[in-house]
């Protein structure tokens, strides 16, 4: 049961008796009642009880107040403008997973319980996005949706059709990731959605929530576009003079989600020490430049539970992005052996491996190395590019062993799918190929890289060894919270259901730490929120 250590406040409570709740499963489910205040108060035979009810006062009359909180529900945490702007039920959206991953069937699960959900559309080909642009579309009218737009240093061709394919057919909110700095492509994004109102103010049809893990990249987005890119754009007849004018009065970026250690791409950041630094930044920015309306800054990476979501609005976050646990999900684009694998992962099982779309530069990102030897394999890859020059350095036995366990092919053979997969996707890149050895042993490299995230999606038994799974250490967090319950197996999981349980439970634990900063000391059994399915269903429904 309750006891109360703190000072005795001179607050008296005034109701009925039979609001009072004195047994233990009464008092638990009026804490729960996040939409109600919550009153713990002392009857004078020395009960301690809780009530939703009553009227306060200081008379002395009534029974004695040993500590209270008022209303919070799951719809109060965060920024209201995030939910206003994007027309969504709570500060909660869905990341990006990249090929797919984050898929069309997550992203309309999420739009139709009123969440915003971003499709993984990095890696595709244009006309697979096409093809999710017109699934999404059709599927959700009104409701808000985003696309991802990953930065593409290697294949700038992707990047640039990616824009294309977004501004013919209307996308409005893009999450822009990966990027190192400005491109003129996520320029041309933004500033060609920019119009102006009868009173002169400027309207913003084309979102940007930008990702990032660093200080001066964030700085970039938080600032109005660079003129060089407008000069060229406008010189290209791509935005308008007056497009051009309005840019300098918007920064890029609606949104900034501050990225921590997360799976895939990930600078392994502590979200405590990497939020702060970036709203601080925000602020700063904000001064100089004076946006009409300020830049939100939402958190990501290691968040997957209510305790680590309330972690991040106390912190500031407007929003809150989730990743790694959304890929365990029924709705995600990848195979029940990769869903199973990951419902029964710990935090430890991840490790940092080489990036395919950034191989060159040495990028890692972080995989699952539970059940796969994937990561091992790809670091074993770029320790060959950075001591070789070209593939036929590389000594016959370690190319032996290369072909047999990792290729199983001849590396010639691996080429030739090289170029005829280049051939679709970006030729530009097998012609500065043709005569840099290094270039071709890095594509060759990234045949590797790249289809193994495929085979992991597509579920290919003969490739269980070499699945790439992006997955930090929130997915293994999620599984120790989930343990017992109905969660526990990942075909109950679905994506705006854990959604909810984490925005629910957020709320119901500000509820518990306010109180027991008061000096209320609950019993440990209530000190978490345990997932029930049908509190969330109909919550949903």
């Amino acid at each position: 049961m309750i006891n109360f250590t703190g000072i005795k406040q001179k607050l008296y409570w005034k109701g009925s008796p039979r609001a009072i709740s004195f047994d233990a499963a009464g008092m638990e489910q009026k804490l729960k009642n996040t939409s109600d205040n919550c009153f713990v108060v002392l009857d004078h035979a020395d009960r301690i009880g809780v009530a939703n009810a009553g009227e306060l006062t200081t008379d002395g009359n009534g029974l004695q107040v040993l500590g209270m909180v008022a209303p919070m529900t799951a719809q109060q945490l965060g920024d209201p403008t995030f939910r206003r702007d994007y027309q969504l039920k709570y500060a909660y959206k869905t990341g990006a997973m990249a090929n797919g991953i984050a898929s069309e069937a997550l992203v309309i699960a999420m739009g139709k319980a009123g969440l915003l959900g971003s499709f993984g559309a990095a890696g595709l080909v244009p006309n697979r996005v096409e093809q999710a642009i017109n699934t999404i579309q059709d599927a959700l009218k009104k409701e808000h949706y985003a696309f991802n737009l990953i930065h593409s240093p290697n294949e700038p061709a992707l990047e640039e059709g990616a824009v294309k394919h977004f501004l013919a057919r209307g996308v409005q909110v893009v999450e822009a990731s990966a990027f190192l700095n400005l491109t003129i492509n996520i320029v041309h994004y933004r500033v060609a959605g920019l119009t102006q109102d009868a009173e002169g103010n400027v309207v913003i049809n084309n979102r940007v929530i930008a990702k990032i893990s660093r200080k001066e990249v964030a700085k970039h987005f938080m600032q109005p576009a660079p003129k060089k890119y407008l000069d060229k754009l406008l010189a290209a007849g791509k935005i308008t003079a007056l497009q051009a004018e309005l840019a300098a009065k918007v920064p890029m970026a609606d949104d900034i989600t501050v990225e921590a250690d997360s799976g895939g791409h990930t600078d392994n950041r502590p979200l405590v020490a990497l939020l702060p630094s970036i709203i601080r930044l925000r602020d700063e920015l904000q001064l100089i430049h004076q946006f009409k309306t300020a830049i939100r800054v939402g958190a990501a990476g290691g968040i997957s539970t209510p305790e680590s979501a309330l972690s991040a609005f106390m912190m500031g976050a407007a929003y809150i992005v989730t990743g790694s646990v959304n890929q365990a999900c029924v709705e995600a684009g990848t195979s029940e052996h990769v869903r199973k694998l990951l419902a029964n992962v710990s935090q430890t099982d991840v490790m940092m491996a080489p990036a395919s779309d950034m191989f060159e530069m040495g990028v890692e990102l972080q995989v699952l190395k539970r059940g796969t030897l994937f990561g091992p394999r790809a670091k074993k890859l770029y320790e060959y590019y950075m001591k070789y020059e070209s593939i036929d350095d590389i000594p016959a036995a370690e190319r032996e062993k290369l072909e047999k366990q990792t290729f199983r092919k001849p590396l010639e053979e691996v080429w030739q799918g090289c170029i005829e997969f280049f051939q679709e996707r970006d030729p530009h890149q097998i012609e500065r190929a043709q005569n840099n050895p290094k270039r071709k042993m890095a594509l060759i490299f990234r045949w590797y890289l790249g289809l193994s995230s495929n085979w992991a999606n597509a579920g290919i038994k003969e490739r269980v060894s070499d699945m790439q799974i992006w997955c930090g250490p929130a997915m293994g967090a999620f599984n120790d919270w989930a343990k017992g319950t109905y969660l526990e197996a990942y075909e109950n999981r679905t994506a705006a259901d854990i959604a909810g349980h984490i925005m629910e439970g957020a709320a119901y634990l500000y509820r518990v730490q306010a109180l027991q900063t008061q000096g209320i000391h609950l019993p440990i059994e209530w000190a978490t929120y345990v997932p029930n399915e049908k509190h969330v269903a109909a919550l949903l429904s």
